[in-house]
């Protein structure tokens, strides 16, 4: 499901409204704007806007604390959540893809500049690229991805990718949704294997962005004795 077939999709983030184009004719689904992205970005907005002084605690305070942090966000496709984590705080981050959406990704950066303030860093990766990956000076503190599991073969290049640049004590914050059985049941077979998984409750979703069908997820490294008994 695209969130709309309207060529261009409004986000407020942070007060910032952000416009992306979308290219719904496009080969590539990376030139489309997926509800995931959307989804992810609103969820990360709604929680480190939660003051740490407040009655309710909030179980993202640390993760969300963007303060010092590297991000980079894999699939990133037209840029909505690597933009929008931006604004929120994450202000050293790389939005990644493979070549032939950097032409859309670039456009929408862009587009986008005077409500950014600058232009994000961008990088073409391949995750089986492994000179790609150390090219981009791993470790990062968070990877951000979205809607990014379609493809069986693709899978463990994926979940070697996030494990490669994601810190020991970092996260990984996924938005999903099931795209292809056999993609699904492998990806979190080999997730299990090295990420510990925790799912994020749907009422804790922003409220106007809570689809049934999509979630959010946090991946954090399992220490290597627990991987290996995983295995």
């Amino acid at each position: 499901m695209k969130f709309t077939d309207s060529p261009v999709i409004d986000l407020t983030v942070n007060g910032t409204k952000l416009s992306i184009q979308q290219d719904n004719g496009s080969m590539h689904v990376g030139t489309s704007v997926w509800p995931c992205s959307l989804i992810l970005s609103k969820f990360a907005e709604r929680w480190s806007k939660v003051d740490s002084s407040s009655s309710s605690p909030n179980p993202y305070a640390e993760l969300l604390d963007f303060r010092r942090r590297r991000g980079i966000e894999l699939g990133t496709g037209c840029g909505v959540a690597g933009m929008a984590f931006y604004l929120l705080g994450l202000t050293e981050i790389v939005l990644t893809d493979i070549a032939p959406v950097m032409p859309a990704l670039k456009h929408n950066l862009k587009r986008n500049k005077t409500a950014l303030g600058k232009s994000l860093k961008t990088s073409i990766v391949y995750w089986n690229n492994k000179d790609q990956i150390s090219a981009l000076n791993p470790p990062f503190d968070l990877v951000i991805a979205a809607d990014v599991v379609y493809i069986e073969e693709s899978v463990g290049q994926l979940v070697t990718a996030m494990e490669t640049l994601m810190a020991e004590d970092g996260a990984v914050l996924l938005g999903y949704q099931i795209r292809s059985p056999e993609a699904d049941k492998l990806f979190w077979e080999l997730c299990d294997v090295v990420f510990r998984i925790e799912k994020v409750p749907h009422e804790h979703l922003h409220p106007d962005y809570a689809y049934e069908e999509t979630d959010v997820y946090i991946f954090r490294k399992k220490a290597k004795e627990n991987q290996i008994e995983s295995e």
